[in-house]
């Protein structure tokens, strides 16, 4: 018996399968930018940047400059005669020293009305994130409307209430507004809700802590926020004009906004232009002061507030 032999079949390798793509990861950054839209996106931003920093620039210069130059062609650049020194000195001589009052007036609103609102929209906050109670998103929608709703609209109503009260061309008829932040319970009920855990507050429930005390805890992890709501209240304070214009009279209670515009009313006299361009370079500093001391807290703030 015969078996027939076959011969053995060719063996062919075959071929690996390609890899899959791999996709990028999220948050890891594009490998290729388009030259063209990186080109775009600088000159856009150099623009934005030039519109801003140009009256900055302009008021800088002019601060340097005696009353004499102030509006000759040297525009945005430094005059023959470098005069800081002389305004300095003039502005705070002034109608007897009103500028530095007009100061002291600023930080008292600013720093005052900042901290108790910062205050109180931390607890606010904490709160309407924390607390169950009948109405609290009631609560909460009102205070989103409220966050809508454009300052200049309240300042009539107010001035008629405060005028019926006898709060009008008093310190308190400044202060009082300035403690109401709406933006400040908005922005502390997101950050409680998302970075204060609650098992943190059944801890200390546990423990016989008082709410006052477990707030307490909440605010060091609260700290970003707080601060953030701070700066904003600050920067609105110092820079608002309309309420404290309607509302007082007595120029020992002014702050220095509506100082410097009274003094731009008298048309140069007795008030040079340059004593009020020096008044408002200098009105900047305390601002720009706060912002560069508080700059790590303040844009934590704002990343929390925006992601969170």
């Amino acid at each position: 018996m015969t078996s027939t032999m076959h011969p053995p079949a060719p063996t062919t390798t075959a071929k690996a399968a390609p890899p899959p793509p791999r996709r990028r990861s999220k948050g890891s950054p594009l490998t290729t930018v388009n030259p063209a839209s990186r080109l775009f996106v600088l000159a856009v931003m150099s623009l934005f940047a030039l519109y801003f920093l140009l009256p900055v620039w302009w008021l800088i210069v002019s601060a340097t400059k005696g009353s004499g130059e102030l509006f000759s062609g040297s525009g945005f650049w430094f005059g023959h005669h470098f005069a800081l020194w002389d305004n300095v000195q003039t502005l705070f001589r002034a109608q007897g020293g009103i500028y530095s009052r007009w100061l002291l007036n600023s930080l008292l609103y600013a720093v005052g009305g900042g901290v108790v609102s910062t205050l109180l929209a931390a607890m606010c906050g904490y709160a309407l994130a924390k607390l169950p109670f009948p109405g609290r998103e009631a609560v909460f929608g009102t205070v989103l409307a409220a966050v809508l709703l454009p300052a200049p609209v309240l300042a009539v109503p107010l001035y008629l209430l405060f005028s019926h009260t006898g709060v009008v061309n008093t310190f308190w008829s400044v202060f009082i507004p300035s403690i109401v932040s709406p933006f400040g319970v908005y922005l502390s009920r997101i950050y409680a809700a998302s970075s204060i855990p609650d098992a943190l507050i059944e801890a200390g429930r546990i423990d016989g802590a008082g709410e006052l005390r477990i707030f307490a805890m909440g605010m060091r992890i609260m700290a970003p926020a707080m601060v953030t709501v701070f700066l904003f209240q600050f920067v609105a304070i110092w820079t608002n004009f309309l309420l404290p214009s309607l509302m007082l009279a007595n120029s020992r209670l002014q702050p220095v906004t509506v100082g410097l515009v009274g003094w731009r009313e008298m048309q140069g006299y007795p008030i040079g232009y340059a004593t009020v361009v020096t008044g408002a370079m200098l009105s900047v500093v305390p601002v720009v002061a706060m912002f560069v001391s508080l700059q790590s807290f303040w844009s934590k703030g704002l990343v929390a507030g925006a992601v969170k």
